[in-house]
């Protein structure tokens, strides 16, 4: 905390805990989740993360134009 200046650090702090994905977790697990509901879950959430891992190959590749930031 720099100076005192606690809505800075807060303002850190929620986007650190954005960035490692507390608050999904934290909604996900407040109310009970069927195990084939997170089955389908964990299985798209894996397809999501093998597609954007093609999607960043095929850029450094060139393949794929990358976004414009």
């Amino acid at each position: 905390m720099r100076d005192n200046n606690v809505e800075q650090a807060l303002k850190a702090l929620k986007k650190k805990m954005q960035r490692e994905g507390t608050f999904r977790e934290m909604k996900r697990r407040s109310f009970y989740e069927k195990p084939s509901e997170k089955r389908a879950r964990q299985k798209a959430e894996a397809v999501r993360r093998a597609r954007k891992l093609a999607r960043k190959r095929a850029q450094r590749e060139g393949l794929i134009a990358a976004k414009p930031r």
